[in-house]
């Protein structure tokens, strides 16, 4: 009788001595293979016969894999699996990125799904030979740290890094193979630094300016907001405080200076798989059709602003600008500075200096106008608008024609003007309407601080790089749970000018923290550079970002501050490429069931809930209605991913996650299918101790000679057929279309191949060898400790038929490759004729592989069903897709059939 000690002695020793022979193999390289294979044999007829004399070695397996066989596996294999860096040298690399987390304290399920998948991604790509980019790091600074720390009566430098150190040690619980030899925290002042730096780069190309303007503020948060930071009811997006206007002066960046770049940049043929993300990045950017200018403002309105930016789609006819409107919604209706002029229309007691004819322009308070979306005001052109030149007659402005008499000279005052508008440094740069400058300035002491300095004499001057970083001063809290403010460090607010050397005050703003994680995955090329930003030898060969992994809440304002960065470095000739990330995947929310009250809304846990009949109700008897929602620990709905590891392990919960749905879909979260998990390692276990008893059982001799079963031929090559279609199917899965969860089904799927044949084809067929071998590898990246656990098996056994061409017995399960589709295995050629499907046709590899448009049109056109149903109708245009190994497709226009 086998007791659980007993297994799981075995299974310790076993796993040490496969892993000796496997991991080990310097000694044995010097042995033939038919020696290292009978050692090997010795060994494991030795450690099981010492923990039970007598037992045949056919009984040395339990038939069924528990949860705790499943974690004494894991924790023997979880160093050996992440040992392997085989491809540091590779040429050919890939990127594998998902966002960093910010280090709340506690991994969530949110975390777990997208580093699971990264991870299954990266342990593909190292399988595939690839020199694997996979690292990890922390979106360290912000407001929620700064207010947990408030409240804790800490500092948040302390309490950043005890979140730190504990997301570290759950992540390496997890296993994940980060490379952690690159990690950082955006605090850090040697991160940081180079955050100043990117700043002074854009400062010095007049893209970081200051200005005075009416900015978003939360009253909760005590900071300001940029306009992406709001939502559609003009709350806070952290806060949820509804948001006020404010004049402050603050820092921008001039991102309306590449949005005609950033918009084009989405038709970049290299993006892959960005889907429904082009269409929120364009919605977004808007067409860029027109200009914004910052017009000077002339009032004695108290705390009135001194700029106006005012965007207008007609800029070759500013010069004759008469007027500007602006709404009465606006927060510049100052109602007790206007005066009455007709019904519907007011005057305010301010100018707006036009710089481009020095003419003042008045300002009326109207909604007689219509306005650009997104905008409160309009720029009065009544030479170039009937719109304008009814309004500029019910205000008794005068008309007066525009000079302008051709294209000619209208494309040269366009460029005229915006030439004059960008060495004014006041705009003048192709954007939309909805588009403005990213404001970057925060009123909170944890963050990046502005690199200024500000001079009476000499105004804002940029601290000089050998003083980077400007590093945050000590603060001490002071109780009452009263915020930090860098305005309280006095000593550290006093410097010297670095012009002048006369007396001066720092900057006390810190930058948003977008601005940290706008250029981050720059850094992980280059992490411990102390000279600059990062090697731009380095980012020629490791940049772009192969894959992006994230939610698709940051869909928009991450990856359009992140995307602008990119362009604007590239412009400075500092990266190979415009766009950062070639390909997407936008993980979906993991939802948990919420339980809430119905008369109060309020939320309660789903142990405190009772099912009478078909209704929900609380024990005290209120009614609760059920839903899914984003799991939050105020929604009770959460999930602790600790849990499942300790219920299941490591592989069974990534399998979990992985399964069941795409990682781009919502998971509403269900343990359920762990029974299907386990029955398919299960399944495997089976298939792996089978193999090993009949290859035992049997001699060479047996196994080389001929078979007696009546449908061995015929298993044999439906092995053959098994081990090619589902290995280009989980192939594909993982590289093109990203469903992971169906590259599981298709996993399922060759198990089900492998369990159909008959007892000799499992015996003594190369083909079946050859798919469990698949099997095995195939699995790797979705759980590597099981999967190695199979290899270690699958090596030790007696007698092999693979070629030493496909697998290295004598390595380890990540020292293999990932396999190769054979040449004589049909693909498929899927035929498109005026986009519609038209015809499948099978080709062996070894030809599809070497095919041309011509030589598969020629191929094509001798179909006999091609010739039957194309009607001699002329071909237009040809389009071959094809890759090495992997089904193709021809798409053929043709010209459309003529009437008699």
């Amino acid at each position: 009788m086998w007791n659980a000690r007993t297994v799981s002695s075995r299974f310790v020793y076993r796993r040490k001595m496969a892993f000796t022979m496997q991991c080990a193999p310097h000694s044995l390289k010097l042995m033939s293979r038919c020696k290292t294979r009978r050692l090997l044999n010795n060994f494991f007829h030795q450690s099981f016969q010492l923990s039970s004399t007598n037992a045949p070695l056919s009984s040395s397996f339990p038939d069924i894999c528990s949860s705790d066989m499943k974690k004494e596996m894991e924790k023997y294999w979880r160093d050996k699996v992440n040992l392997y860096d085989l491809n540091a040298n590779a040429k050919d690399k890939f990127y594998v990125l998902s966002m960093f987390p910010y280090p709340s304290g506690a991994l969530h399920m949110g975390h777990v799904r997208v580093y699971t998948i990264s991870d299954t991604v990266a342990r593909f790509y190292r399988l595939k030979g690839k020199n694997v980019i996979h690292p990890m790091g922390w979106d360290a600074f912000g407001l929620p740290a700064e207010n947990a720390a408030i409240e804790r009566e800490t500092d948040p430098a302390v309490w950043t890094s005890k979140n730190i150190m504990t997301m570290r040690d759950q992540l390496k619980m997890l296993n994940y193979y980060f490379d952690w030899d690159r990690e950082f925290a955006t605090c850090d002042p040697d991160y940081y630094k180079w955050t100043q730096e990117l700043f002074l780069k854009l400062f010095d190309k007049g893209l970081a300016y200051q200005k005075e303007a009416y900015v978003n503020w939360d009253p909760v948060d005590q900071t300001v907001l940029a306009e992406e930071q709001i939502n559609t009811n003009r709350r806070s997006w952290r806060s949820g405080a509804l948001v006020e206007q404010k004049l402050l002066k603050q820092w921008f960046i001039r991102t309306t200076a590449f949005a005609k770049s950033l918009l084009e940049g989405l038709d970049d043929p290299t993006l892959k798989e960005w889907r429904d993300i082009i269409k929120l990045q364009k919605h977004w950017i808007g067409d860029c059709n027109g200009i914004s200018i910052d017009f000077k403002l002339i009032s004695e309105i108290p705390d009135f602003p001194k700029i106006l930016n005012i965007w207008f789609d007609m800029p070759e006819f500013v010069e004759y600008a008469k007027f500007v409107a602006i709404s009465p919604q606006s927060v510049l209706n100052r109602k007790e500075y206007t005066y009455d002029i007709d019904v519907g229309i007011k005057g305010l007691n301010a100018k707006v200096i036009n710089p481009f004819s020095g003419k003042e322009l008045p300002i009326f308070i109207t909604d007689k106008v219509i306005y650009p979306p997104w905008r409160d005001t309009r720029l009065g052109i009544p030479s170039a608008s009937m719109d304008d030149l009814k309004f500029s007659e019910l205000v008794g402005i005068p008309f007066s024609r525009h000079s302008i008499r051709s294209y000619e000279q209208q494309q040269q005052k366009l460029s005229e003007i915006i030439q004059k508008a960008k060495e004014w440094e006041i705009g003048g740069y192709p954007v939309s309407s909805r588009l403005r400058d990213w404001l970057i300035s925060r009123q909170r002491y944890w963050g990046t601080p502005i690199p200024i300095i500000h001079c009476i004499n000499c105004g804002a001057q940029p601290v000089p790089r050998d003083q980077l970083p400007v590093t945050l001063p000590k603060m001490t809290h002071l109780g009452s749970k009263k915020k930090f403010s860098i305005h309280d460090a006095k000593d550290w607010l006093q410097t010297k000018c670095p012009k002048c050397g006369g007396e001066a005050t720092r900057e006390a703003d810190t930058m948003d923290t977008f601005v940290d994680s706008s250029w981050y995955f720059l850094r992980f090329i280059d992490p411990k550079n102390t000279q600059e930003m990062f090697s731009v030898k380095k980012v020629q060969t490791d940049f772009p970002v192969d894959l992006y992994v994230g939610g698709k809440e940051h869909a928009v304002l991450h990856l359009y501050f992140a995307r602008f960065m990119s362009h604007f470095l590239h412009s400075e000739g500092l990266l190979p490429c415009r766009e950062p990330f070639r390909q997407l995947l936008v993980q979906g929310v993991v939802m948990g069931k919420t339980y809430q009250v119905i008369s109060t809304g309020k939320y309660v846990p789903e142990s405190e809930t009772i099912m009478e009949g078909n209704e929900c109700k609380t024990k005290s008897g209120e009614l609760v209605s059920s839903h899914w929602e984003k799991m939050s620990k105020s929604k009770y709905n959460g999930v602790d991913p600790f849990n499942l590891l300790n219920k299941y392990g490591i592989d069974a919960t990534r399998l979990l996650i992985l399964g069941d749905v795409a990682p781009t879909s919502t998971r509403n979260w269900s343990e359920k299918t762990i029974t299907g998990i386990n029955n398919w390692q299960n399944r495997l276990w089976k298939l792996i101790k089978l193999f090993k008893d009949e290859r035992e059982k049997i001699s060479i001799e047996e196994l080389k000679s001929e078979p007696t079963d009546s449908k061995y031929i015929e298993d044999n090559a439906y092995m053959f057929d098994s081990r090619n279609y589902f290995l280009k199917n989980v192939t594909f899965n993982i590289v093109e279309s990203q469903q992971l969860s169906v590259a599981i089904s298709r996993m399922q799927g060759l198990t089900n191949s492998l369990q159909k044949v008959g007892i000799e084809c499992k015996r003594k067929s190369r083909e079946y060898e050859r798919a469990l071998a698949v099997q095995i590898i195939m699995l790797a990246p979705f759980a590597p400790h099981f999967a190695s656990e199979l290899w270690a098996i699958f090596c030790s056994i007696k007698h092999h038929l693979i070629s030493d061409t496909e697998v290295d017995l004598n390595k380890c399960l990540f020292e293999q490759k990932w396999p190769d589709i054979d040449m004589d295995y049909n693909l498929v050629l899927h035929v498109y004729v005026n986009k519609r499907d038209f015809l499948k046709m099978k080709i062996p590899r070894c030809k599809l592989d070497l095919m041309t448009a011509d030589t598969v049109l020629e191929y094509v056109i001798l179909n006999p069903y091609y010739q039957k149903y194309s009607y001699n109708k002329n071909i237009v245009a040809v389009n071959f897709q094809s890759k090495k190994g992997c089904d193709a497709s021809l798409y053929i226009t043709m010209e459309k059939q003529k009437e008699d």
